[in-house]
């Protein structure tokens, strides 16, 4: 009589259900909008975007503008006073975008989260890059700041304090 040895289904599932699952790769962006005190404020453009090792514009992540009076585009005209953006990637970009375009934001703390899915990073190879953002605002100033991270590689963080038009910028990158 031969002796048959059989191994439980539960131990060889339970071994597939504590395999690590794969991480989707994504950003989270905060960037804060200071309190300025002066006689005419008006609330600054925005324009937050990716570039490469050659600073070339990769990725357009969101572009805050006045629309005003009801009409769709209105305030677009301002749009080339982000002059880093319109320069890289602004010009050749036909507002309103989906998910990219919008309002311009109040003084405050403002946070993005866009994971690979997002139409910008859809299609952007892992590598490393730099986060970069710029604000306009009329009767103001300019401020850019830059932040390098990796995409989809190891996880990224970091910080850049702005000094007029932006406040605390952070970014936080995993894969």
């Amino acid at each position: 009589m031969r002796a048959s040895v059989s191994v439980p289904v539960s131990i060889a599932i339970g071994t597939l259900l504590v395999a690590p699952a794969a991480q989707a790769a994504d950003l989270s962006i905060n960037v804060e909008i200071p309190r300025i005190n002066t006689t005419e404020y008006h609330r600054p453009y925005v324009a937050i975007w990716v570039e490469d090792a050659g600073q070339k514009s990769v990725a357009d992540l969101a572009v805050w503008y006045q629309q005003t009076d009801g009409k769709e585009g209105h305030g677009t005209k301002w749009l080339p006073d982000l002059r880093q953006w319109w320069r890289k990637s602004g010009r050749s970009l036909k507002v309103p975008v989906d998910g990219i375009t919008s309002p311009t934001r109040p003084v405050g703390k403002h946070a993005l989260k866009l994971d690979e899915k997002h139409p910008a990073l859809a299609k952007l190879p892992a590598g490393k890059y730099t986060l970069v953002v710029e604000a306009a605002r009329e009767v103001g100033g300019r401020e850019l700041l830059k932040i390098p991270f990796e995409w989809k590689g190891k996880p990224s963080s970091g910080s850049a304090q702005g000094k007029t038009e932006l406040g605390t910028l952070t970014l936080s990158a995993k894969s």
